[in-house]
């Protein structure tokens, strides 16, 4: 006897994909879809399929699921965009890694004080997780660093702060973990030099990077932390290479009354 629930597909609806089996499973499938119907703000059931490599059917069987759940809206000229439901988890997200408004209008005055986009990120799963940027024209965010980046820690100004937080064995672990690429020229890639970076981090609780993400980009960050002393995550600001020269002090100053600021608002679940 079989049995099969809404939204789910049975063993054989896995091999369906004419060849093109053992790409994904249904949730991954799931996923896909969502994902480039974000990235380009809708998109057909044909260009679903060809971005995904998947059978037209599988991707029409799949968006009609998505519609039911209120997850994709099929909209006019037959084009699939998000749904509203996606919003819904979103605000819960954003309630879940701390994003209240006195919080992001922290990081609002950092940006207008320093003239220089300004970044909240937050540890969340071992990750030291970009979660709110506030920039302008002037000085635009550095394009990689959107909602939920944790990537590249060796080469970001937050990631060295949580890289310096912790444990030189677990260090070890993580940076297995994440490869320690060259990102630019001045990227540092032995352990040996980012071990010694990291502990005049961990000794001056300010972490900088000159151009070892992006070239002709420079960041500082600080940490945030609980009232015993955990890292709970880091407020930075990121501008063109030179801007940050001459204004070391005033900007530790500066971010270091941010900081304190934010981790009190958390504390208090603000």
């Amino acid at each position: 006897m079989t049995s099969s629930s809404p939204g789910f597909v049975d063993e054989a609806e896995r091999f369906e994909d004419d060849g093109r089996t053992g790409r994904s499973g249904p949730v991954e499938r799931a996923l896909g879809i969502l994902e480039v119907a974000a990235d380009r703000n809708g998109a057909s059931a044909r260009e679903l399929a060809d971005a995904l490599d998947l059978p037209l059917p599988t991707v029409y069987r799949i968006a009609k699921e998505l519609v039911g759940a209120g997850y994709l809206l099929h909209a006019q000229a037959g084009r699939f965009e998000l749904g509203h439901k996606l919003h819904l988890l979103g605000m819960s997200l954003h309630r879940q890694v701390g994003l209240s408004r006195p919080v992001t209008s922290e990081i609002a005055r950092l940006h207008e004080a320093t003239g220089f986009a300004a970044y909240l990120a937050i540890l969340r799963g071992g990750e030291m997780v970009i979660v709110h940027v506030v920039d302008s024209p002037d000085c635009p965010r550095l394009s990689p660093l959107r909602f939920g980046f944790h990537e590249a820690p060796h080469a970001t100004a937050f990631g060295k702060l949580l890289l310096a937080d912790l444990d030189p064995d677990f260090r070890g672990d993580y940076l297995e973990r994440h490869t320690m690429v060259a990102l630019t020229a001045r990227t540092l890639t032995e352990r040996s030099a980012l071990g010694a970076e990291l502990a005049a981090v961990a000794r001056r609780g300010i972490a900088w990077e000159f151009g070892e993400f992006i070239p002709g980009w420079d960041c500082a960050a600080v940490p945030v932390r609980a009232g015993d002393s955990r890292l709970l995550g880091a407020v930075a600001v990121s501008a063109q290479a030179g801007r940050l020269n001459g204004r070391e002090r005033v900007l530790e100053s500066t971010l270091r009354a941010v900081s304190s600021r934010v981790g009190a608002l958390l504390r208090q679940g603000n």
